[in-house]
Formats: structure tokens, sequence, C-alpha cells
């Protein structure tokens, strides 16, 4: 039997081998052989979860004529990483690939450090910042005591609590967005709306256009789901979107789906303005696409003055083209798995309806604490203070890579809760891997792209102040300097594989 679950077809392991970029050798720096070299980057593709452990591995003849070198270099290469514990094999079934016992599984996206690391570990991965106290413990208690006429109930809604419902959709109508709690259904996070959208209007092998790039978990749920992803560049600097593109790929590719972050954009930070918005929303409708548009960042402008565009959906009064998704995650507290979808309500019928085969409902208490929050004004004075906790961790953080990493190239977004950094050349995946060394965690560029796009980035979340977020700075120049000196893989300096 078969030990492998998935396979990696030569041409799709050749593009992403060739995305690995590093700086020329420096004077001195001794280039390893190619096979060593090959053997590094399906490594670190593996620790990176970027190729999946027990992924069978294309045939050595296959993998030779994709990347233009010779079967003897692949053989090698196959036989340093089975030696390295990165590789297995069995006549017949072909070569997977594996982690070496006590290693743990990589993260395929970007879940967070488990709380026995934090002590050792600055964990730069996740974009999320610790409940805002009081008020956290006073939505918890508010909601117990709305709890009891519920627990007399079934429990089940799988729409969500009609008196949520009913908030949020007069939290929409308030922003000018006239909606019914028909349109309404309250979802586990956001991340559980998007999942819902997905099965129900992109089945498998369904075409789904991003931005390029784009939030890491969110794409990657969609290639578990089948999606094919077609990604749209987005335009220079923090300008938001580049409406040729979207349109060009919109008329020629045909998505089902189109999923875009018009407010502070995960991860550049981009906000997109009125006439991007008002554009794209007419494209989409032209082409028959739904557009899913991710709002969890939407209340988290940091600087004055910033004057928030007409929400998306604003631009589809029918409700017939934009599907809306928004959470107390980002804006709130991760740990509040609370999130909505605004749609037309046939479109949430058919949600609700397939909700049956999966999750049934979301729990009752976090939609009672988040109807708490919305209904005593406790949600604008948290959110109030998380915008100031992520404007002076954004502007420490800023400071500190300017001083310690002076070649980093970024924009400075006006909102969210990320920084999307040029890391001076080098790879972003060989930084992530020194980092772990050297006790920072950062998630790479390619991470957040489609098929090894954007090995020359790293993204960094305001989620660290003051001296923490000097020492991060530290330890990032700490890890540039391993991979500068070729030192990031250990022992043999190993060098970006070039055919």
């Amino acid at each position: 039997m078969a030990q492998w679950t998935s396979a990696v077809g030569a041409a799709q392991l050749a593009r992403l081998l060739h995305s690995q970029q590093d700086r020329p050798a420096g004077p001195g720096t001794r280039r390893p052989p190619a096979y060593r070299a090959l053997a590094d980057g399906v490594r670190l593709l593996v620790l990176e979860g970027r190729v999946p452990v027990a992924a069978r591995l294309p045939a050595e003849r296959e993998l030779a004529l994709a990347l233009s070198v010779s079967r003897t270099t692949v053989a090698a290469a196959y036989e340093a990483l089975r030696a390295e514990g990165f590789l297995e094999s069995r006549r017949g079934a072909g070569s997977w690939t594996a982690v070496p016992a006590g290693n743990p599984l990589p993260a395929r996206g970007l879940e967070p450090l488990p709380p026995e690391a934090l002590g050792s570990l600055i964990d730069l991965g996740t974009a999320a910042l610790p409940a805002p106290e009081p008020w956290l413990t006073r939505a918890v208690q508010g909601a117990l005591e709305e709890l009891p006429p519920y627990a007399r109930t079934h429990g089940d809604y799988p729409a969500g609590l009609p008196v949520l419902r009913a908030m949020i959709a007069e939290r929409y109508t308030a922003r000018g967005i006239p909606t019914m709690p028909e349109q309404i259904m309250v979802t586990t996070g956001a991340m559980g709306a998007i999942d819902a959208i997905c099965h129900l209007f992109g089945g498998r092998g369904e075409r789904i256009a991003v931005e390029s790039p784009s939030y890491a978990n969110i794409l990657q749920l969609m290639r578990e789901a089948g999606a094919r992803l077609v990604p749209v560049a987005m335009a220079e600097g923090l300008t938001g979107w580049d409406l040729d593109r979207w349109r060009q790929v919109l008329r020629e590719a045909a998505p089902r789906i189109a999923y875009v972050v018009a407010d502070f954009h995960n991860p550049t930070g981009a906000l997109a303005d009125e006439d991007q918005r008002r554009r794209l929303v007419d494209a989409a409708r032209s082409a028959g696409t739904v557009l899913v548009v991710d709002e969890t960042m939407s209340e988290l402008w940091l600087d004055e003055g910033v004057e928030m565009p007409r929400p998306v959906c604003g631009f589809d009064p029918a409700g017939s083209t934009v599907v809306t998704v928004g959470s107390a995650s980002k804006a709130f507290w991760a740990g509040m798995r609370i999130g909505w979808v605004r749609a037309a309500p046939d479109v949430i019928r058919s949600l609700v309806a397939a909700r049956a085969y999966a999750d049934l409902g979301t729990p009752v208490l976090e939609q009672l604490a988040v109807n708490w929050l919305f209904g005593t004004g406790g949600w604008e004075q948290a959110v109030e203070v998380r915008r100031a906790q992520a404007r002076q961790n954004r502007d420490d953080l800023l400071a500190a890579v300017r001083r310690a990493l002076p070649s980093w190239e970024f924009e400075v977004p006006r909102g969210g809760l990320t920084l999307w950094v040029r890391a001076g050349g080098l790879s972003g995946s060989r930084l992530a891997e020194a980092g772990e060394r050297v006790g920072v965690r950062v998630p790479s560029g390619p991470r957040f792209g489609v098929d090894g796009a954007f090995e020359g980035y790293v993204r960094l979340p305001f989620t660290v102040g003051g001296a923490v977020a000097e020492e991060a700075a530290s330890r990032l120049a700490a890890a540039a300097r391993l991979v500068e000196a070729g030192a990031s893989g250990g022992g043999e300096a190993p060098r970006t594989f070039v055919a």
C-alpha cells in the first residue's frame, strides 16, 4: 500500500524550486553541487509546508526533464533527502516527502505558536492581539445573564441567534447599506463563512480569482477545497487593485468566485478607494462572478483623518453580485470566533441549508457576548483600544526594523495589522527557516502567493511593541546575516537551486 496521500507534479515542483531566490554568492562563498542545491530546495519547501508531508514526488526522469538537469543530479538529491529523513521510498510505490523523527510537522497556514513555545520564540506569524479588557470579561458576564432563555431550547441556530442577526443588520443599515436580518448568517469566524461560501459557489475544480498576494490561510482553505486559484496582481504600493488586470481575468478566466480584501488588505495593508470598488463590482457583475469581500479589517484604521470608503456591498444594492464577510476576530479578539455573512436572502437560505451537513451552528454564548458588545457601546470602546495598541506597535516595529534592517523596503499602511516587507534581496523562505533558529517566527512571502510568488518578501504583524519589537528586529537581523552567509540550512551553505 502506498504511503503517500497527495502528489506534486514535475512542472509544479520545478516552478516552486525556481521561485526560491537568493542573493548571488559573495566572494569566498562556496557554491554547493547541483544535487545538494536541489535537495536543499526540496527540504525548504517541505519545512515551509509548501510541499506537504506524504506527497509523492515526480520520478527522477520526469523531474530531470522539467529542471533541464541530468537524472544523476536528481537521483543524488533524492538520496541525500532520504539520508536526512526528508524522503521515503519503496520500490513500486515511488518516493514521498517526510520529516525526520522528532521534527514537528510544518504548518501549512499561519497557526499560532503553542503556549509552551512562547517563551523561546517571538511569534510574528499570527496577526492577532491579546483580548481587550475589561470588555471581554464584561461581554461574557453580560452573555451569561442573557443565557437562561436560550438554555431552555435545543441551542441549534443554523442562521445565528435572531437578536444578533438583527443587530448586525442594523449596523449595516447605519452604514448606509439597508439590510434585513434575513440577509445575515452568523458563522464560526470569517474562515467558517468563507468555507461555506466556497462550498456553495465553488465546487472542486472551479476557478477562484484572488488578489496576489492574498491572505495565506484563505488561499490554503481554497486549495484544499479543490479550487483552481487565479492570481490577480495588486497595484503598486498601497493603491489597491489594478482594475485593468481584474477586468482581463474576469473576462478571460470567468471565475465562479473572486475573493478580495478591500479594507487594509492582508498582507499589504492597501485600502481600495470608492471608484475601484464601484468598478470591480461592475466588472464582476458583467462576468457573472460572485465577489466575496472580506471586511474583517474594516474598523482597524490607525491614522487620524482616514476616510473610509463606502462598503463594497453598497455598490450592489440588489445583492446579486457581492457577498460580504465580517468577523469579531480581528477587530476584537481572535478567540471570539464569531463571523457573519451578508448576502441576498436566497443566498443566505442556501448557506443555512448546507450548514446541516457542516457544523450546525455557532456557539450561543459567544453570539450573546458579541450582541452585548454591539448593544452597549462596548464594541466601539474596545475597538478604539485595539486601534491604539496596533498603532503603537506599528510605530515601534517600523522604527526597530528601520534601525536593524535599513535595506528592507516597505510602505506604511494607514490601518490593518500587517506590514508587507521586501527583504533586501533575501529569500523569505530562508529567512523564515533561519528565524526559527535564532528565536523569531516570521511567515515568508510565498505563503501569500500562488505557485511560489513573493519569495523576496516577509509579512510582519503589528502584534509586538516596545522592547519586544526591538528584540524581534534584532533577531530578524541575525537571521538575515545567516542567510547572507549561506548558513540557513546548517553545515554546508545551501544555495538556491538554479537549473
